[in-house]
């Protein structure tokens, strides 16, 4: 018999809703969390969180997939590097001459990778600003899909490095892909990158779980707990990201990123806390200032609806 945690549950909850309304934050939020706040061994943690993704994701991806705010042809493109690199990123982490000192080695890793995902984080708020010239970084999204160019080289590589990231730590699947995604194609709307972002992890994290069940260390106890709690999260947050931004919500996941990441790395908790506090301020002060700067300038011009045939055969607006 399955041993089933409402601790878990209620944080697989929180996680998965998180996911499904940001798309990001599943690996960098669900691993922390099991390591500091359930004193989960870092290797299982990492393998039983990415074996929860494998059924979480769907949740928040069928959503996105009905409402037609997924591009395909990038999902395609991102699984092409992405898939191999992650059952790969399983044998990596192994092979690696850390010997008995793995779980710290991983530690550090998670750490950094943590880091890496908070400052994507900062990268894309900055760069939603200044694309949309509203201080809250994204306009209203639409339930269609942006005309896009696919550029099928830097979408494989980042697919690649994703892949890599996910297999041996958990955490890239959302955090990287989303922010490079907005770098590499501007014109996607949020839904967009969120709905397209989740739908390109099912078969990324399907790839890492087989690697993690062969070969890692997955607890079935723990990550069915997750599952009670992250699917209806997910589908969630996934009904709530499909129609309105998240921007607020990144925003703050960003300092806890921070704050899990120099905790990995073995930082103080004065430490810990005198960074989450500077970044709130500093965060809001830059904000304030970006946010009077825009003020300053012309809202970009609203595009018209295009016109339509009345029954006399001329065009209304």
């Amino acid at each position: 018999m399955i041993d089933i945690d409402p601790g878990l549950i209620v944080g697989g909850l929180l996680v998965g809703f998180i996911v499904g309304l940001t798309g990001m934050g599943g690996g960098a939020l669900m691993t922390p969390m099991l390591i500091f706040v359930f004193r989960v061994d870092p290797l299982v943690a990492v393998s039983s969180d990415i074996v929860a993704s494998l059924f979480m994701k769907p949740a928040g991806a069928v959503v996105h997939l009905r409402r037609r705010t997924v591009n395909l042809q990038l999902v395609l493109w991102l699984c092409i590097g992405s898939v191999p690199a992650a059952f790969c990123g399983v044998f990596i982490i192994r092979a690696l001459p850390f010997g008995d000192s793995l779980d710290e080695a991983l530690q550090v890793i998670l750490g950094v990778a943590l880091l890496m995902a908070a400052t994507m984080l900062v990268v894309r708020a900055a760069l939603g600003m200044v694309q949309h010239r509203r201080a809250l970084g994204e306009g209203p999204t639409r339930p269609t899909n942006a005309e896009v160019v696919v550029r099928k080289v830097p979408t494989v590589i980042l697919g690649v490095v994703a892949g890599l990231m996910v297999g041996m730590t958990s955490v890239g699947s959302g955090s990287i892909i989303i922010v490079a995604l907005l770098m590499l194609y501007p014109a996607l709307k949020a839904s967009n990158l969120v709905g397209t972002d989740l739908v390109q992890a099912v078969p990324l994290v399907a790839a890492a779980s087989l690697g993690h069940l062969l070969y890692g260390e997955f607890s079935l106890a723990l990550t069915t707990s997750l599952l009670i709690g992250a699917i209806p999260g997910a589908w969630f947050g996934a009904q709530v990201s499909s129609r309105a931004p998240g921007g607020l919500i990144r925003r703050a996941l960003a300092i806890l990123l921070l704050a899990s990441g120099l905790k990995l790395l073995g930082a103080s908790v004065a430490v810990v806390a005198g960074a989450a506090v500077a970044a709130l301020v500093l965060g809001n002060l830059a904000w304030v200032v970006v946010r009077e700067q825009l003020k300053k300038r012309p809202l970009p011009p609203t595009p018209r609806e295009p016109a339509t045939a009345t029954k006399d055969g001329t065009e209304s607006p």
